[in-house]
């Protein structure tokens, strides 16, 4: 392999909804989202470890499928400032980070779903989750939490236009 080059892709995605083994790390699940998952985020959880992929490969998944699943247009996924982000109508409200002992998952305007499980983060709106294991993620709680991100949106889109100043859109 080429210096710099990334590891293949997976191509199947972990399902939180079914307990069901993991899918085979080759790339070859029959398991999938019912949306592709945006190659750079394929590559970017398959270069953590199997643990965190799964981690990834989950979240990615149930992201995909409740945000698509509900018709929203205007959705869009990438690799943004390195991490995996989702965007709806341009505006970031969810995605997941690896950190040192964990993988983060964190709602850009998850302040004020006022839910349990989510914990501040930082000085703005966001709110974070994290998990050591896939196990840990209530399919429940996930599919709330991202219902709630649809519907209640901070504008970070603007934030430098507007000085740092954040306007509530939805």
């Amino acid at each position: 392999m080429a210096k710099g080059a990334k590891k293949s892709a997976k191509v199947g995605a972990t399902s939180i909804a079914k307990k069901t083994a993991p899918p085979s790390r080759r790339g070859t699940s029959m398991q999938r989202s019912r949306t592709p998952t945006h190659a750079d985020i394929l590559a970017y959880n398959a270069a953590q470890s199997a643990d965190d992929s799964r981690i990834c490969d989950a979240l990615a998944s149930a992201i995909n499928r409740h945000l698509t699943g509900r018709g929203e247009a205007g959705v869009e996924s990438k690799v943004w400032h390195r991490h995996p982000v989702w965007f709806l109508d341009g505006n970031p409200i969810v995605g997941y980070s690896k950190l040192k002992d964990c993988i983060r998952l964190l709602f850009w305007s998850g302040q004020s779903f006022d839910e349990p499980g989510l914990a501040p983060e930082g000085s703005f709106k966001a709110a974070e989750a994290r998990f050591t294991a896939e196990d840990q993620i209530s399919a429940k709680n996930l599919k709330r939490w991202l219902a709630k991100s649809i519907e209640i949106q901070w504008d970070y889109k603007n934030i430098v236009k507007r000085k740092g100043k954040l306007e509530r859109l939805k």
